[in-house]
């Protein structure tokens, strides 16, 4: 993935609502239709980033199978943070595109 990518992901998928690493790692595989896996080694790190940034916060809670689980969710610096990231990515896709398909243009 392109730096910065994976926050732009987790943020997106906080839109949903407060999810544990694990729900939020599945949630990324399962809607790219299996073409993107999110590691453990890739996803707590960013995680902390995005807590330190104050773009999510955190609380402990309960699973639904009873395990003690850190659940995540967007603040509104992290809505407003969305916005920005998802501006700047489709400015680069575009230019992506442009050099992929230079005839299209």
């Amino acid at each position: 993935m392109l730096p910065g990518t994976l926050e732009m992901l987790i943020l997106q998928t906080l839109r949903r609502g407060a999810l544990h690493g694990y729900a939020i790692a599945r949630y990324i595989q399962q809607t790219a239709g299996e073409v993107l896996q999110v590691e453990e080694g890739s996803l707590y790190p960013a995680l902390q980033r995005l807590l330190r940034e104050e773009w999510v916060a955190a609380e402990w809670g309960m699973s639904a199978t009873n395990r003690r689980v850190r659940t995540y969710k967007l603040t509104a610096n992290g809505r407003k943070q969305l916005v920005r990231e998802v501006s700047g990515f489709e400015r680069l896709l575009q230019g992506i595109s442009r050099v992929m398909r230079p005839d299209e243009s």
